[in-house]
């Protein structure tokens, strides 16, 4: 235990390994390549980001993110790291004593938490330097790999290091709550931590992400963000806006205006109407001008799809919390209140329905649907690393700004959602937001029939399931 090593001969340890590697260069390329892989995977590329035990000074040089800053405690490494990456800020400081007036979107603590004196108060101590939707990414190596570990730097493969903190998964997870934050994400990385061609690849890109071998990995990983305390923006309610996708849904409208409820200091319900052959577009514009005391806006699709209608009215939404409500009203509006708690009081950035909690009601969802959105969720919960029970589940829940930040990163995966289900939640997960499912009551729809099909849109959304896969998940 790190008990049997104070700090003097701790920095003293560093200072040597920073002069060798000056000397020497990096042991392990491929070990460290990898880290800087999942690292910019997780960091949005306008964060700013502290590297506590930044060592060198490499990851945040490859990495290239704005406001970047480096810490260590020892002097020889920051001047080396100083040398080596002029253009970024680095400052010799103790990680258990931050004393920095900076707020960082983004905190990294890779492979140093097992070289602390006291975990619990370094990491209590980010608060300081945390805002409400910051992220801690900690890396840390699986103590399995101890004896291996051990073995290589007796045969030399590998830079001696003194003994560690002993930390488990559940280590991590307890000292985090204990500092007051939560778990976003986990993951684990790298079976064969040496590269030989192809062999490498293979296990690390693929095996390595099957169930039960994950558990082997070298590499384990969590993302963290401050557990809120309350509301959090407790100096005025958040306003909404309910977006409702319609076709054909004519008898669907004015229910659906009558029972949505007033949530936060002020309510817009946005209607995108898709091309519908029942009169809906004019159903619509009936309701609105009825109910011309509430705040209705109407817009009329020129694509295809759900995803289509979202990204659009989303477009022109002017709430600070965003919401779907399917118009078949198979999601009861009377739940949004629920929706709107969670993500005003910080229980979740991205709040979403589950159906498959409660008894569903007879006929609300076909035998078939139940095993497809079952396998849908077991799928997803591994790809993201969050675990979701129903990812098919029309109302979703975002702020606006986070809504932004995902449309801008569309890129990475592409326009290729046409239910804007998936496209959300891949979003969602890749920002790290905290993804939180909410279990409501789902009941049949008593107007139309669904505009699902469900083999065509299964296969469809299998497909994407692969294609995220690649992009996720073989990183």
């Amino acid at each position: 235990m790190l008990i049997n090593m104070d700090k003097i001969q701790l920095k003293e340890y560093f200072n040597r390994l920073s002069r060798v590697r000056q000397k020497r260069g990096v042991r392990n390329r491929y070990y460290h390549n990898d880290i800087y892989k999942l690292l910019n995977f997780l960091i949005p590329k306008d964060a700013s980001v502290l590297d506590v035990g930044c060592g060198d000074g490499e990851i945040l040089s490859r990495l290239g993110r704005p406001k970047s800053v480096g810490i260590d405690f020892s002097p020889v490494v920051i001047a080396s790291a100083e040398q080596q990456h002029p253009a970024i800020e680095f400052l010799e400081m103790d990680a258990e004593y931050l004393c920095l007036n900076k707020k960082f979107d983004y905190v990294v603590i890779s492979d140093t938490i097992g070289f602390l004196s006291d975990i619990q108060s370094a990491l209590s101590g980010l608060h300081r330097i945390c805002h409400p939707k910051s992220k801690i990414i900690i890396t840390y190596y699986n103590y399995l790999w101890e004896p291996i570990l051990k073995l290589a730097e007796k045969l030399h493969l590998k830079t001696s290091e003194p003994i560690q903190n002993w930390v488990s998964c559940s280590d991590v997870d307890n000292l985090l709550y204990l500092a007051g934050f939560e778990i976003v994400k986990r993951g684990e990385r790298l079976l064969f931590p040496k590269y030989f061609p192809l062999l490498s690849s293979f296990l690390n890109f693929y095996l390595a992400k099957m169930p039960l071998l994950r558990h082997l990995c070298l590499i384990n990983y969590v993302v963290a963000r401050p557990r809120p305390a309350g509301k959090v923006l407790p100096d005025r309610d958040p306003s909404v806006t309910v977006l409702i996708p319609a076709r054909n849904e004519k008898g669907n409208i004015e229910t659906a205006v009558q029972r949505v409820p007033k949530l936060g200091s002020h309510t817009e319900i946005i209607f995108v109407e898709g091309n519908s052959t029942d009169s809906t577009w004019e159903e619509i514009g009936r309701v609105k001008a009825k109910y011309s005391n509430l705040d209705i806006k109407m817009m009329k699709q020129d694509g295809r799809g759900k995803g289509d209608a979202v990204r659009k009215g989303f477009d022109v939404a002017s709430g600070d919390i965003l919401m779907i409500l399917d118009a078949d009203l198979t999601v009861r509006p009377e739940e949004l209140p629920k929706f709107y708690q969670a993500i005003a009081s910080g229980a979740g950035e991205f709040i979403n329905g589950s159906r498959l909690v409660y008894q569903l009601e007879d006929q609300s969802m076909r035998l078939l649907n139940i095993f497809g959105n079952k396998f849908f969720s077991l799928m997803f919960s591994w790809l993201l690393d969050q675990r979701l029970k129903d990812t098919l589940c029309g109302t979703k829940v975002i702020w606006k700004d986070d809504y932004e930040r995902v449309k801008s990163g569309r890129s990475f995966f592409g326009d290729f959602d046409p239910f804007g289900d998936y496209d959300l939640l891949f979003g969602a997960a890749k920002l790290n937001l905290k993804i939180v499912d909410l279990p409501i009551r789902y009941q049949a729809r008593t107007y139309g029939t669904t505009n699902i099909s469900r083999f065509r849109h299964g296969w469809l959304l299998l497909q994407m399931c692969f294609f995220a896969m690649k992009k996720i998940k073989f990183i």
